[in-house]
């Protein structure tokens, strides 16, 4: 079936498999600073507190999504999103030329603001591209980016430790983020002007979507979205979802370091791990949505009973802090990835499911800002309160709070009539 697909869409899937990179590149640039974490705190005499202020401005610039979505769907994929990946791509390059921690805070917000306009883009690009039946499996395809950019981190911190410094890292990143989006500029365009498409396959994603889903004549407002019930039920669980990202790229090699006694060789080894398990998360969540979809489950009802599968399996995150055995927290940190990858795909791919094609980036990026507000307390609160509490508690939470995610999507979003 999936061979069949992608037989049927090469042009869109090579263009899924670009974005992919991007959102590798994406994930890369932000996780070098939490892999590098305990090498840079003890260099730059940052403290705890002020390590959660500097995690925190990069949420604070995130929240900005809408801001970054109503960008792209005002001026385009093409120009905007490669635009959005050349400015992420320098303010990665210049965390290595920065010293003190509110150097590296101002640094973090810019980047947030640049870094934000991805999944913004990633939904639009489903919107566009994709019928209504291959959705969540592009979404889930793209995804994976965020896992890979996230797993690549480890290796690179430490190869570039051992080559010069950890500010190599950084510069490494940014210089690939650049090249990307050169080859974005060249390669990409819209359904409607992509000079390799055929018209067979252009016709087949128009016939695969939903004419309710059609660009509006007059586009919504922000205001105007913000009214509409499923937006909030989308944008909640995803600020209770989120956090659990924000654990595992921040703070899990200081967790590691500074509770389990990792070195930098053992972070390398081990911290990429949950994100591996995360990547077969994003593959997992639309498999079940299309088991159930065969079994003649609503779509809407398919993505909410998927979430709610994963939230279930998400509890097992409550127990990191509780075992004994390093390897089994290593091992439940991967079940959290994957659980978290499983729900997170599912309800992000959500808005293109909702709204219509020309303001969907927008939809997306204000969901992703009520995603970044969630991880940006959490964080708030870790770094106010970990030296103090430790961090059991903190994993106890995330263990939770899918399951009232998953009770809100239930009760907010409505199948479209």
């Amino acid at each position: 079936m999936v061979m069949t697909i992608f037989r049927m869409g090469k042009i869109r899937w090579t263009i899924i498999g670009l974005f992919v990179g991007a959102m590798v590149i994406n994930y890369l640039s932000r996780s070098v600073l939490g892999v590098a974490a305990p090498i840079i705190l003890t260099e730059q005499s940052i403290n705890s507190i002020e390590y959660g202020w500097i995690t925190s401005a990069f949420q604070l610039g995130v929240m900005l999504q809408p801001v970054a979505g109503y960008f792209l769907d005002s001026v385009g994929l093409r120009i905007g999103f490669g635009i959005c990946v050349a400015a992420w791509s320098i303010i990665t390059m210049a965390h290595g030329f920065v010293n003190g921690w509110f150097g590296f805070a101002a640094l973090r917000g810019l980047l947030g603001l640049a870094e934000g306009s991805a999944q913004p883009a990633g939904q639009k690009l489903v919107a566009e591209w994709f019928p209504s039946k291959e959705r969540g499996l592009a979404g889930g395809v793209y995804n994976i980016g965020a896992s890979f950019g996230a797993v690549f981190a480890p290796p690179l911190v430490a190869w570039a430790v051992m080559m010069h410094s950890w500010r190599l890292a950084f510069v490494i990143a940014g210089a690939i983020g650049l090249g990307w989006a050169l080859l974005w500029l060249f390669y990409y365009n819209s359904p409607s002007r992509h000079p390799r498409l055929t018209d067979q396959e252009r016709d087949y994603i128009a016939s695969g979507q939903e004419a309710r889903l059609a660009p509006q004549a007059t586009r919504a407002s922000i205001m105007s979205l913000l009214r509409r019930r499923d937006l909030w039920g989308i944008a909640l669980p995803r600020m209770l979802a989120d956090p659990v990202w924000g654990m595992l790229s921040f703070w899990m090699p200081l967790y590691l370091a500074r509770v389990r006694g990792f070195d930098l060789t053992q972070i390398a080894l081990f911290a990429w791990l949950p994100f591996l398990a995360a990547d077969l998360g994003c593959l997992f969540g639309p498999a079940v949505v299309t088991f159930l979809q065969r079994r003649n489950v609503d779509l809407i009802d398919a993505r909410r009973w998927t979430f709610t599968l994963g939230a279930a399996m998400m509890t097992g995150m409550a127990f990191v802090g509780m075992a004994t055995n390093p390897y089994v927290a290593i091992a439940l940190l991967c079940l959290g990835g994957f659980a978290h990858q499983t729900l997170s795909v599912t309800v992000i791919t959500m808005a293109s499911d909702l709204f219509p094609r020309n303001v969907v980036a927008t939809a997306a990026g204000l969901a992703g800002l009520a995603g970044n507000l969630g991880v940006l307390v959490f964080t708030l609160l870790l770094g106010q309160m970990v030296d103090q509490v430790g961090y059991e508690p903190f994993f106890i939470i995330l263990g939770v709070l899918d399951l009232l995610g998953a009770l809100l999507l239930w009760i907010l979003v409505r199948k479209p009539a």
